[in-house]
């Protein structure tokens, strides 16, 4: 019995997203409802590293003026950016109601 095999897509570079979902404007509905802490960037501390931009599950971070920025409408505070900030420039801190 031979595996299914998917049919194979071509496609351009260009057709292929360079951004977050952030950035490029993907997420369509926002889903911090449930949340119950968050991520705050201390940005006194952040030097840009953008550690936090390439673990975010979510792709809700950006860089912005050399400084990370967090979408908050999409954030499900799972706390992997602040896990992974070597420097503790995000903290956890409990939701605001």
């Amino acid at each position: 019995m031979r595996p299914y095999i998917r049919g194979k897509k071509s496609f351009t570079f260009d057709e292929v997203p360079e951004n977050t979902s952030f950035e490029a404007g993907y997420l369509t509905s926002v889903n911090s409802g449930w949340r119950s802490v968050r991520p705050v960037i201390n940005s006194a501390k952040c030097v840009g590293c953008e550690q936090c931009y390439l673990y975010c599950p979510d792709g809700v971070i950006a860089i912005q003026d050399g400084k990370a920025v967090i979408d908050y409408d999409f954030c499900k505070g799972c706390g992997i950016c602040a896990k992974i900030c070597r420097i503790k420039a995000i903290e956890m801190e409990a939701e605001r109601k």
